[in-house]
């Protein structure tokens, strides 16, 4: 196995995308690129990369803006450095994608993930982008009404106008996560419902790139990323041979302990998509690929893409 770092450009023509590539010693047979979720970074689904290098699978995956070693700084962790919000995640999530496929050739069968966050990012760009890729993991996802959406940007712009966007809102930060852990009992930190594995969340909650506060322009581009992708007329973009998988916990808040994800499901089922499916795992909390199960879930999605690589191949 070969882990590789490298800095690409982003869209906003100001950061540079800190990307790692884990390349498998044997032949390529697939390649999947990673979207992480809110307050993380690349460099937490190493594990994972290298369970899908074993088995052929080179990863890729990039510290969005406001994360990781792509913020300039401290002070830019958790803050978007662009006036097209969610828009140029994604742009420089294919960007990503035509440096990969540039390097490693078009033929070879590449895949999108997406957690969280990234799910959010990821299910906007198969809006966009999904002709340009052969099937799409999304992990941890969630939505929110409508109404919820919308009193939440209000509540953005009234403390943008005061305190511009660069503020750290505890009051907006409660109101996005406050409910996270009220139904697990004893806890221990205030991420208890990331993981049912202690040392995962112990090992957060001590990682400065896992511990920021969001900024108003960080939950903009949040929401932003939320409205475009609940907008029925954008899933209607989807196309409709894309194989999806969608993964989580039935006990992940974010995904209204699977009550939310399998609606999504079902809203996709209903625009047309023909090859869809849907695995809950029981208890698992948000990080599903960090849950105590980890191998069984790394073995599903692998299994599946395994499935998707063969039928992409078949075609050439």
């Amino acid at each position: 196995m070969k882990k590789t770092e490298l800095y690409i450009k982003s869209t906003n023509d100001v950061n540079n995308l800190h990307t790692i590539v884990w390349e498998p010693e044997s032949e390529i047979k697939a390649i999947v690129q990673i979207s992480h979720g809110m307050i993380e970074y690349i460099h937490r689904y190493d594990r994972f990369a290298r369970f899908l290098n074993s088995k052929g699978i080179l990863v890729v995956g990039n510290d969005h803006l406001g994360h990781g070693l792509t913020a300039r700084d401290d002070e830019e962790l958790g803050y978007f450095p662009t006036d097209k919000k969610s828009a140029t995640v994604v742009e420089d999530l294919y960007k990503i994608t035509q440096e990969i496929k540039s390097r490693y050739g078009e033929e070879v069968p590449y895949f999108v993930l997406g957690h969280s966050m990234g799910s959010f990012m990821i299910r906007r760009y198969i809006m966009t982008y999904g002709d340009k890729v052969d099937g799409c993991v999304i992990v941890g996802t969630g939505s929110q009404p409508n109404i919820v959406l919308k009193g939440g940007q209000t509540v953005l712009k009234f403390l943008k106008a005061f305190k511009g966007d660069k503020h750290r809102s505890k009051f907006v930060e409660k109101m996005a996560f406050g409910t996270y852990n009220k139904k697990f009992k004893p806890i221990d930190t205030s991420c208890d419902w990331i993981s049912r594995d202690k040392y995962i969340v112990n090992k957060y909650v001590n990682d400065k790139y896992c511990t920021f506060l969001f900024t108003l322009n960080g939950y903009e581009t949040l929401f932003d990323a939320l409205e475009f992708i609940q907008n029925t007329k954008n899933v209607e973009k989807i196309p409709k041979e894309l194989p999806l998988l969608f993964v989580s916990g039935d006990m992940d808040p974010v995904g209204n302990y699977g009550k939310g994800v399998k609606q999504i499901y079902e809203n996709y089922k209903i625009s047309g998509i023909k090859d869809i499916d849907i695995k809950l795992y029981k208890d698992g909390r948000h990080e599903i690929l960090n849950e105590l199960e980890y191998e069984n879930v790394y073995n599903d999605i692998y299994n599946w893409l395994s499935e998707r690589i063969k039928i992409t191949q078949k075609s050439f």
